[in-house]
């Protein structure tokens, strides 16, 4: 049973409220992309800090003393879950155990995706999960989307269990940023109820500004939809099918495995199968074996980086690594037949 305080429920939030207000709340974002919406929703109040900087990926991380500093002195901790940042869940027991620990993949109304299988994406067969049919989830049904795997959890112990088989680069689609932005402010709002007004007014641009960009996005992507690529790591999924592009598999399903001789001869057979495409690699790992797969072959090979690693922290980070992504996408894909 893990011990972390999270704050979903809107009776726990109003208990918090209701307990104190932080003058000057200090506020810890795991992951870029994160701290960017949490950056957003505090402009004018003040800067959350930063956990996995630079090119550090939450796959491969390990706390420092700093970044336990951090945790020590937070009022709130913002991260994806330990689905993602496994190496959190005991730093946030100790060393930061008086922080609120806010778990954003358990934001309601968030679509997940279960995990794909093989290096051609078989769907995962995980008992009790199903993925879902996210190409016909309809954004004006998306305030009475359904958690999956929690609406009948209980008790806390339940949390493992409901998590196991789903994807957990939620942030990938600007509609589940949307739903964590709502989760953001209502967190920041129980625990500084002084700034109420700013953290709301700042999330209502920050949700429009995400409808904006999806829309820019969908258009800057029509011309290559139904292309298959290759990425390096099965990343991608909220963003393939919130956008309508289609990996036809990765190199590996996560970065802290690296593939065996089976499964790069089996991505290979992909690539020539496709013929020209693309593959793509990513900032944080090791490009060898993308030059690996695609030697002899007609294929091009590009870098995506969900993580926006090369970019500058603060809340227009998550918008130029969406449109970053989308851009070396089709750049790519516009040079294949």
């Amino acid at each position: 049973m893990r011990l972390l305080k999270t704050l979903f429920l809107s009776s726990t939030l109003l208990m918090a409220s209701s307990v104190t207000s932080f003058a000057d709340v200090k506020v810890v974002a795991s992951i870029k992309p994160i701290h960017s919406l949490v950056a957003g929703v505090m402009e004018g109040v003040g800067e959350p800090d930063l956990i996995v900087d630079g090119q550090g990926s939450p796959h491969t991380f390990s706390m420092k003393p700093s970044q336990a500093q951090m945790l020590q002195s937070a009022n709130i901790v913002f991260w994806v879950g330990h689905e993602l940042e496994a190496f959190l869940e005991k730093p946030l027991e100790t060393v930061g155990a008086k922080a609120i620990s806010v778990e954003l993949f358990d934001a309601p109304n968030l679509i997940k995706l279960g995990f794909r299988e093989g290096g051609t994406f078989e769907k995962h067969s995980h008992a009790g999960h199903e993925e879902d049919d996210h190409d016909d989830h309809k954004e004006d049904d998306h305030a009475d989307h359904k958690d999956d795997g929690h609406d009948d959890d209980k008790e806390h112990e339940n949390h493992d269990d409901a998590h196991a088989g789903i994807d957990a680069h939620i942030w990938l689609d600007p509609m589940n940023a949307k739903a964590m932005v709502h989760v953001i402010k209502d967190a920041l709002i129980a625990v500084d109820s002084d700034n109420a007004s700013k953290y709301k007014a700042n999330a209502e641009v920050v949700l429009g500004k995400l409808d904006t960009l999806t829309n820019e996005v969908m258009a800057e992507l029509t011309p290559v939809k139904g292309k298959g690529y290759i990425v390096f790591h099965d990343a991608y999924q909220y963003f393939e099918k919130r956008f309508g592009v289609t990996a036809s598999g990765s190199i590996t399903v996560s970065p802290e495995v690296m593939p065996g001789v089976e499964r790069i001869t089996t991505i290979r057979a992909r690539v020539q199968e496709l013929g020209d495409t693309c593959l793509f690699a990513e900032p944080q790992f090791e490009p060898k074996l993308v030059g690996t797969v695609i030697e002899g072959t007609k294929a091009k090979s590009g870098v995506i980086d969900p993580l926006g690693s090369s970019l500058e922290n603060g809340s227009d980070l998550y918008f130029n690594l969406i449109r970053n992504m989308a851009s070396s996408i089709k750049e790519c894909l516009s040079r294949v037949s």
